[in-house]
């Protein structure tokens, strides 16, 4: 299908996107991997398009302590990061999604902005504990991964901000993750996914995706907590497959944690 009349603005600066986010009905264009097909649907008809794609968000790179992603970044960079093994989880993930197409466009930050519930770098995030900054014309403020996502496609983001950086606390050594899925045959999306963190100093969490309303840290009994069935999978089967997936990452998380040296 072909897009409804729609505006293009090229940002060159975060300040242009900020000022261009502030029109109504504008959304953001990052890798375009999830908006542009929606607006091909015509089930998201924006009145114009900010592309960041000039802004530089992008790179990986150590600072303070933290390992810190660019909005911008790519899964393909994100597969070819190399990180240590207690952040593998990070290149689990992004290897898993799309075809090369899609990883070669596709970014974190679209990804997390766009809050599919059954979208898989979310689990990753909440498990590493990462944290977002955002901007807007107001100035910055930062959201733990956990707290980003709070139905589908709905975020903790207001009107007018902007992701620029996911920082993710660089951990102790003889620390490992892992990030496992099972996925939809056709689709590509997992019907459950599970992402599981080892800390050297005994941290231990874990981020599911794919089987409620939002990815979510567990943290407690899986039976309290709401899933979702469909004609694709049932809740109970959900819940099962939930509990192997958090066994089979935990396990290569632990694994990893015995081969991480700083």
């Amino acid at each position: 299908m072909i897009p409804a009349t729609v505006d293009y603005i090229r940002a060159g600066t975060v300040e242009e996107a900020l000022d261009a986010l502030a029109a109504p009905d504008t959304k953001l264009l990052a890798g375009g991997q999830s908006l542009l097909p929606a607006m091909k649907l015509r089930i998201a008809r924006p009145s114009a398009v900010v592309d960041i794609g000039a802004l530089g968000l992008d790179g990986i790179e150590e600072r303070d302590g933290e390992l810190v992603i660019g909005a911008m970044t790519t899964w393909d960079e994100l597969e070819r990061s190399g990180t240590r093994p207690a952040l593998r989880a990070i290149a689990d993930c992004a290897v898993g999604i799309g075809d090369l197409q899609v990883r070669n466009l596709g970014t974190i930050g679209g990804s997390l902005a766009h809050a599919d519930p059954a979208a898989d770098m979310p689990a990753v995030t909440i498990a590493l504990g990462a944290r977002l900054t955002v901007r807007s014309k107001a100035g910055a403020r930062t959201i733990e991964a956990a707290d980003l996502a709070l139905g589908p496609f709905m975020t903790s983001l207001t009107e007018g901000e902007l992701i620029t950086e996911i920082a993710i606390p660089l951990p102790s050594e003889g620390s490992g993750s892992g990030y496992v899925a099972l996925e939809h045959p056709a689709s590509g999306f997992a019907l459950a996914g599970a992402a599981a963190f080892v800390g050297g100093d005994g941290t231990r969490r874990v981020g599911v995706t794919g089987v409620a309303a939002a990815p979510f840290l567990l943290d407690g009994d899986l039976d309290d907590t709401v899933l979702f069935g469909d004609r694709f999978a049932p809740v109970e089967y959900r819940r099962q497959l939930v509990r192997t997936l958090v066994d089979r990452a935990t396990a290569l998380a632990e694994q990893r944690a015995k081969e991480d040296t700083k």
